[in-house]
């Protein structure tokens, strides 16, 4: 008796051609990035660790700060907030900087974010090697509650490709967003509890602190990494559905705009 094959659907076609497209825009965007580069990824260790000596330096030494395990608290706030900012950062640019496939045929545009953020993921992925090594040299245990971590990057990732969409079509038509959203990452690094324990931070102002969802994020990485807990879901349950809501309307947004995108680019 011979078995037929069942046809695949074309939703599951479009899945899949839409996988091995972002994978090989991501393949192309890594080779561009570290064309010519002696170090290539190694670089994208260069820039948190740097942080992380003159952070720790100044904050440990300096300031004296007493929060446990500081050298790992800091480094985990410095690479999420990276992939963050840098993502974001990237993916208002990215229809500019991507015009000749923007005026392609049928090219996927919404595709371009998503590359974008896909990438910065690689490298903050690359991070975590060193992260985990910190950790075992700080005598922090690696406890089970690592395994929520995917959870944690999946949401991270819907927040900035949440934003990253709205940002890029908006960078189209007003040149002045990347500059604009450059300053608001730089305040909000230091509004976010990255180099110091939102514990700290006034009642009156820890409103606030939860209305920045990156705070949450970074709360629940630091739950699960540096105190062996589960994060909390309550929050993170917030940031989910606030992320998904702002998805769906900036998605909706993109691609109504990105009829008229190669020609305003």
């Amino acid at each position: 008796m011979v078995s037929r094959a069942v046809p695949r659907s074309g939703a599951s076609r479009s899945l899949r051609y839409a996988r091995d497209l972002i994978w090989e825009l991501v393949v192309r965007d890594m080779k561009l990035r570290y064309k010519r580069s002696y170090l290539g990824l190694a670089w994208t260790l260069v820039n948190p660790l740097s942080q992380l000596l003159v952070f720790d330096f100044v904050f440990r030494v300096l300031f004296r700060v007493e929060t446990p395990n500081f050298t790992v608290f800091l480094f985990v706030g410095i690479v999420s907030w990276n992939w963050f900012q840098g993502a974001l950062l990237q993916s208002t640019t990215a229809i500019l900087e991507n015009r000749d496939l923007v005026r392609q045929p049928g090219f996927p545009t919404a595709m371009l974010p998503n590359v974008t953020i896909a990438s910065h993921l690689i490298h903050y992925l690359i991070t975590l090697p060193i992260l985990f090594g910190l950790m075992v040299v700080s005598d922090v245990a690696i406890t089970a509650t690592v395994l929520w971590l995917p959870l944690i990057i999946a949401l991270q990732y819907m927040l900035t490709l949440a934003l990253g969409y709205f940002a890029a079509y908006l960078h189209v038509t007003f040149r002045d967003t990347q500059y604009l959203l450059g300053i608001a990452l730089m305040l909000g690094f230091f509004m976010t509890p990255i180099l110091y324990e939102q514990s700290i931070v006034p009642d009156a102002y820890q409103p606030i602190y939860h209305v920045n969802p990156m705070a949450d994020i970074i709360d629940a990485y630091r739950a699960v990494l540096l105190q062996g807990t589960a994060p909390d879901f309550s929050s993170l349950g917030l940031v989910a559905g606030a992320s998904a809501i702002v998805l769906v309307i900036s998605y909706r947004l993109f691609r109504k705009a990105s009829i008229d995108f190669a020609e305003e680019i």
